[in-house]
């Protein structure tokens, strides 16, 4: 199921972490379910641009240590069966996953002869060429929770994916490094070729000047049900 978002139903980052809450606190849909219709959204949005070309795609993600990268997980593991050949990039130590639902799904991922793991605190040449020898990059380094300056290993991360010249690039929920709220800019943004965000469009998403970063975004569903919103919208 999709739902269409726009600016009229536009909430901020804070809005969403408490409508995420109470979805999983509340009513019991818990966040593991809602990372793991997320990752199929992802999934369902490359195989639908890529029809039946995905056999042999070179499909990379670079993941954060948050639930931003868990969705990523869940995307290589949904694309790997349509015969792509992927690789995670995990940006720090899989001690570093923060929440139970990502750590879950790195136990599965690593278990996988059908994906490539490479994980640390650096981006090295070796990383940098898988990046750039990619057809299509899954860009799961921040969500909507960025609020700091960007450092290494993920400022790296994002001059490589922007140096790509041929990948289709897709950001989870929000381009790395664009405020979900404001829509401004931190040190550095990646640029995507397309957005996927989650339950509802987010305000950064609407503003001028956000779409040359962004490019057309889509809201997808994930089965957080409509009354976690109240209260909160």
């Amino acid at each position: 199921m999709k739902k269409k978002g726009g600016a009229a139903a536009a909430i901020t980052s804070d809005q969403m972490y408490s409508i995420e809450e109470n979805g999983h606190s509340g009513i019991g849909m818990r966040r593991f379910l809602m990372m793991e219709n997320a990752g199929h959204g992802i999934s369902d949005f490359i195989t639908g641009k890529f029809k039946q070309q995905l056999k042999n795609k070179k499909i990379v993600a670079v993941c954060g240590t948050g639930n931003n990268g868990g969705d990523g997980l869940v995307a290589v593991r949904h694309l790997a069966g349509y015969g792509a050949k992927t690789s995670v990039v995990l940006l720090g130590s899989p001690s570093d996953i923060k929440s139970e639902e990502a750590k879950l799904n790195w136990g599965i991922v690593e278990k996988m002869d059908s994906v490539e793991i490479i994980f640390g605190k650096e981006v090295s040449d070796a990383v940098r060429k898988k990046i750039l020898s990619a057809d299509i990059i899954l860009d799961g380094i921040f969500g909507t929770g960025i609020k700091r300056e960007i450092k290494d290993p993920h400022a790296s991360a994002i001059d490589a994916i922007n140096k790509s010249k041929k990948a289709y690039v897709l950001a989870i929920d929000v381009p790395s490094g664009l405020d979900p709220n404001t829509g401004s800019v931190y040190d550095k943004v990646v640029r995507a070729d397309a957005t996927i965000t989650f339950h509802r469009m987010k305000k950064g998403l609407v503003t001028k000047g956000a779409r040359k970063y962004t490019g057309p975004v889509r809201v997808e569903w994930i089965g957080i049900p409509p009354e976690a919103e109240r209260g909160v919208l």
